[in-house]
This record gives C-alpha cells, sequence and structure tokens, in this order.
C-alpha cells in the first residue's frame, strides 16, 4: 500500500491567507494551503534535483513549518511538502566557481529516509539566502527560536492530552491493591527527574527504602511497576541498570526491594530480563554500572537479550537509507538488506520482548532494563504489554501504551531525534522510537485481526515524531514538559487522531479481549516495512487499497445499508396503520435478521 504522508493528506484547506499574500508581495503557496499560525517567509525560482524524474523547473516555497515545492515544467507536476523537523542537515554544494550544470546549490538530508538535491543560479551568491533562511527555520532551537508547535494556532474537536490519565490507567489494571500501591513521593521529580510523578511499587516498600535502593541505580530509576496480569498478579517492573562498578559494590535495599518484587506474588525466582549483550554488560562495570551477579541476587534469575545499543542502531538504519534510496537495487537486494542487519535486530527486540510476555503468562514476575532504562527498555516492556494486553491494541489503547512507557517514562525524544537542533552528528541520535513502530508493524502483519488501528496510524505517528507540528514527541522527560508548559501551550497528536478515529481504523478488527499475541521472532517471518521505507520511490508500484480490505469496506457498508432498511421497516411495522401486517406476519418474519447476521462473518 502507498499512503501519502500525513503531512501531505491533513493540508488542504480553504485559504485564509490572501492578504498576506498582497502584504508580502508572494506569489500564492501553489496547492498547499497554510496551517492556522504558518507563516510564509521565503519563495525562490530553483531546480530541483529529482532523482527520479531528472532536474525540474519550479518554485520553492519557505514557511516557519515546512519547505513546499512545485515543478513548472512537468506533467503531472512533481510536488514535495517536507515539515521543516524532518530535516536534519542542509549543506552547500558546489562553489561559485563549480563547472558542470546544476551543480550549485543545496543538499538537504532528512530524517525520514529521504534527500534532497536544489541547484540554482551561481551568479551573485544566489543560495546565499535561502539557506540561511531553511538553516535558520530548521533548527529553530540553535537560533534562539520556538518549534513551531509553539506557534501552530490549530484547533480540534478533542483534546489528545486528556487521553492518558496515569491513575486511570492503573485502576484499569486493578491497582491499588494489597500487594502494590501508588507512591507520590517523585510529585516534584525529587526522587528520579526523568521519571513520570506517579508510581506504582510493592506495597510492603517504604518512602524510605525507595530513597536507599534510588542511589543504586542508574539515574535514580528504580524498578517500578508498568503493568500487572489480573488473573496471576505477575508484573512487569522496568528500571536502570545497578551501580555495581569494577569493585562489584552491593546493596542490601536494592536487593531486598527486588526480593519484595518477587514476593509479591509468590514469584519462585525473580527473572531479571537485561537488554544488553553480556559484554556490554559486563564493559559497563568500567563506567560504574553493571548487572545483577547471582552472589548478591539468590532469589533472581538474570538473562541477557544480546540486542545492540543506540549506535549500532543509527548505524544499522543508515545503511538502510543508503540501499533503499534513491534506487534500490534488485540485483542484489537480499545480500543488500541482510548487511545492514536491520531486522536481525527487529528479530532481537521482538524475541525479547516474547520472553517477557511468555514469562508474565506463566506466572512469574519479570525486572527489564538495559543501561539507563530509557531505549531498549522502553521497547521490550511496550512489546510485551501490547502482546498481553488486547486495550493496548485498541485505538486510544495504543495511545495510552505511547504515552506512559515512552513519553512518561522519559525516552529521550529530544536527544534522540534531534527536534530543532543542528548538531546532526551528535551521538545521541538514535532511530529507537521508529525500530519499535516497525516492531508493532510486524505484529499487525502477522496478526491483521488483532489491532484496531491500521498502518497508516504507524506512518502518522512517525511523521509527526519528526514534524514539530504537535507536541507530543517534544522534549525529554515529564519534568521537561511541565518546565516548558507543553500541554497548556501546545497540541497533542492524538488530537488530530481522535478527531477522524475512521481513518486509522483497521476493518478486518475483531476483539478478543483474553487472547496474547505471540508473533514469530523469525527473520523468514520478518520483512522490510516497504510502506514505510521505500515510500518515496515511485517505481514501487503505488498501490491503492488491497483488494481485500476494498471488498471488506463494500461489505460493511452493504450491512450497514441493510440494517437501516430493516430497521426502518421495523418501525413502520410498528405503526398503528400497519398492524394488518404485523397480525400477518409469520415466525419467519425475523429472517431478514438472521441474513444481515451472516455478513458479520470474518473471511
Amino acid at each position: 500500500l502507498h499512503y501519502a504522508p500525513i503531512a501531505t493528506i491533513s493540508y488542504w484547506l480553504p485559504s485564509k491567507t490572501n492578504a498576506s499574500r498582497e502584504s508580502l508581495k508572494m506569489e500564492p503557496l501553489a496547492d498547499c494551503s497554510l496551517l492556522p499560525g504558518e507563516e510564509r517567509i521565503i519563495d525562490k525560482d530553483i531546480i530541483y534535483i529529482c532523482p527520479f524524474s531528472g532536474a525540474l523547473k519550479g518554485k520553492v516555497f519557505i514557511t516557519n513549518y515546512r519547505l513546499y515545492f512545485k515543478s513548472a515544467d512537468a506533467d503531472p507536476a512533481v510536488t514535495l511538502d517536507v515539515p521543516l523537523g524532518a530535516i536534519g542537515r542542509v549543506e552547500k554544494m558546489g562553489g561559485a566557481s563549480s563547472r558542470g550544470e546544476n551543480s550549485y546549490g543545496l543538499d538537504i538530508t532528512c530524517k525520514d529516509m529521504r534527500n534532497l538535491r536544489f541547484a540554482l543560479k551561481q551568479e551573485g551568491h544566489s543560495r546565499r539566502d535561502i539557506f540561511d533562511i531553511l538553516f535558520k527555520y530548521a533548527f529553530p532551537l540553535s537560533h534562539g527560536l520556538l518549534l513551531f508547535a509553539y506557534l501552530s494556532q490549530e484547533k480540534f474537536e478533542e483534546n489528545g492530552w486528556s487521553v492518558y490519565k496515569p491513575m486511570e490507567e492503573f485502576r484499569r489494571q486493578g491497582l491499588p491493591n494489597d500487594k502494590w500501591r501508588v507512591t507520590f513521593i517523585n510529585a516534584n521529580y525529587e526522587l528520579c527527574d526523568t521519571y513520570p510523578t506517579i508510581l506504582v511499587v510493592p506495597f510492603k516498600a517504604t518512602e524510605e527504602d525507595l530513597r536507599k535502593v534510588c542511589t543504586f541505580r542508574s539515574r535514580g530509576r528504580i524498578p517500578v511497576l508498568s503493568w500487572i496480569h489480573r488473573e496471576n498478579q505477575a508484573v512487569i517492573c522496568r528500571c536502570s541498570q545497578p551501580l555495581v562498578g569494577m569493585s562489584g559494590k552491593r546493596n542490601k535495599d536494592d536487593e531486598r526491594y527486588l526480593d519484595l518484587i518477587r514476593e509479591a506474588n509468590g514469584t519462585a525466582k525473580l527473572t531479571i530480563y537485561d537488554a544488553r549483550p553480556s559484554v556490554n554488560a559486563v564493559a559497563n562495570k568500567a563506567t560504574g554500572g553493571g548487572y545483577e551477579g547471582d552472589d548478591a541476587y539468590q532469589n533472581a534469575e538474570l538473562v541477557f537479550l544480546d540486542i545492540h545499543n543506540i549506535h549500532v542502531m543509527r548505524e544499522s538504519l543508515k545503511k538502510l537509507k543508503d540501499i533503499v534510496y534513491p534506487n534500490v537495487e534488485e540485483s542484489h537486494w537480499l545480500s543488500s538488506l541482510e548487511s545492514t542487519h536491520w531486522l536481525e535486530h527487529i528479530k532481537l527486540v521482538i524475541s525479547g520482548a516474547i520472553q517477557v510476555a511468555d514469562k508474565i503468562s506463566g506466572g512469574n514476575s519479570v525486572v527489564v532494563h538495559c543501561s539507563d532504562g530509557w531505549d531498549r527498555t522502553a521497547q521490550l516492556t511496550s512489546l510485551a504489554m501490547l502482546m498481553l494486553d488486547s486495550h493496548y491494541r485498541t485505538l486510544r489503547g495504543f495511545q495510552v501504551l505511547l504515552e506512559k512507557e515512552w513519553i512518561g517514562f522519559g525516552h529521550k525524544f529530544a536527544n534522540r531525534i534531534g527536534h530543532g537542533d543542528k548538531n546532526h552528528a551528535d551521538q545521541d541520535r538514535s532511530p529507537i522510537f521508529v525500530q519499535f513502530i516497525d516492531c508493532v508493524w510486524q505484529m499487525t502483519k502477522q496478526f491483521p485481526t488483532a489491532f484496531e488501528f491500521n498502518e497508516r496510524l504507524l506512518v502518522t505517528i512517525l511523521d509527526h515524531l519528526f514534524s514539530c507540528r504537535f507536541g507530543t514527541f517534544l522534549f525529554n522527560c515529564e519534568r521537561a514538559r511541565d518546565t516548558n508548559e507543553l500541554r497548556s501551550k501546545t497540541v497533542s497528536l492524538w488530537s488530530l487522531v481522535n478527531s477522524d478515529l475512521s481513518f486509522y481504523q483497521n476493518p478486518f478488527y475483531t476483539p478478543e479481549s483474553n487472547r496474547v499475541l505471540y508473533p514469530v521472532a523469525s527473520m523468514r517471518h520478518l520483512e522490510l516495512w516497504v510502506t514505510y521505507y521505500i515510500r518515496w520511490n515511485p517505481r514501487i508500484r503505488q498501490q491503492q487499497q488491497s483488494p481485500v480490505e476494498q471488498r471488506y469496506i463494500e461489505l460493511l457498508a452493504l450491512r450497514d445499508e441493510y440494517l437501516k432498511k430493516l430497521e426502518e421497516l421495523q418501525l413502520s411495522d410498528s405503526s398503528p396503520n400497519s398492524s394488518h401486517l404485523s397480525n400477518s406476519s409469520t415466525p419467519n418474519a425475523a429472517s431478514p435478521t438472521q441474513h444481515i447476521t451472516h455478513l458479520h462473518t470474518p473471511f
């Protein structure tokens, strides 16, 4: 399937900017209407060096939100609509004395798997103004400007900030209870500045215990409950690595605290899943970190899941980008894909989450961590919860999962994505969240009826991970969001999504409340997400909706039509004038309903 990015889909709004156009003395923004709060900065005649169609003359428009290009001489016209937040790097190409046609211009590297090249005339530093403006507005934080989310004036029917209420979510899980309690010790972020304010901890653990454990966990990220199994009361807890160091330090409070987690549902041995390869965990001792040794944690078993760190994932995605954009080399495709190791990493993440979910299903509690507990840990806990809890597979439940496990527990979105920051070579950048969404997509492919949302939602989430149009994925943690008044000054992505739920619904969805999903984490069952990674290539056939999905939607519409007619017939039957009809009805009068229910039958 091919979907235009949501950035393109959402903007065909009636224009209200005629007055400003006159005052700015600029051409109208082609076919693209501005968002409320979006302002035009510059337009310029330019040549787009399209990797698929060659050099195209046209005009580029830059606003405080996007770069928009429309060709003048191609039929049909080629357009680009790129949120400035998706730009990772802007470089000058060639010099004033460069030889060769179209050798002088700009080279733009995007975070969404594409690169853009523009050429300009060589006389009179013709690119200086557009380079300076693009550099300034693509990286506003590096220039003392606000991110666009703070300038946007969009209004939606729904307030997406109200999607996730921590206490409501814990109550849905059956918490607090006689084994687990809610603590507000972190209400002012004093215990841990990267954790949320509301935490669930063992009932027997005192506030003083929590403070002592905090000193022995990296960044103060103590083990806290993420999810509890309603029947067997096994829990998923998440945290960061213990500060063991080279000397093999021990902490009795930490050891006792993990035993309280184990005791809460009578687990014989607490399983600690360390996301890292064991070699890395040992190496971390040199920087004061480490792992839970057998001698200190005698009632626990430690399992390493061999998932590599943020740097390995960054390089892997770079290699993937090289083989999918601009050209896909058919002849060596499989070996090229294998050399990126991207699907191998996907496999290890899914495989780790399956182990967590399986252990919980068997009634055993687990603790999950990596080094700091905000990258691989979030991948593992949220995927395991997606497998175990059908609520998270609904449209709104999935939003809650992201708000809770990623946004609430401090995945460093600002550092990993680099919102508004010009430092493209920053070693903190990494596609950890992109990789997680890919894992979710793999699950939706293996269980096509288990998820209420469709692929379009996942693409939309990734587009707005970069766009800076919404506040949802900005900043590193809740404390930073509070400081920057995010919820009162920006709009949530879920406001957009929940104002048009039908656009993101999977027509094949069949609710099953207690089903645990175990995807197959085998290379034979994993595939490259073409619709996302190769969507910019027009040579990849831009198929319409799959025929099966299209037919299913038609059948659902037909069913609704029949049900409506049936309702009308029943209403007319019950009116006084039609009493003779109802008297003459036979026991088979209900048969239309029976015919209707057959349309419910899933394929």
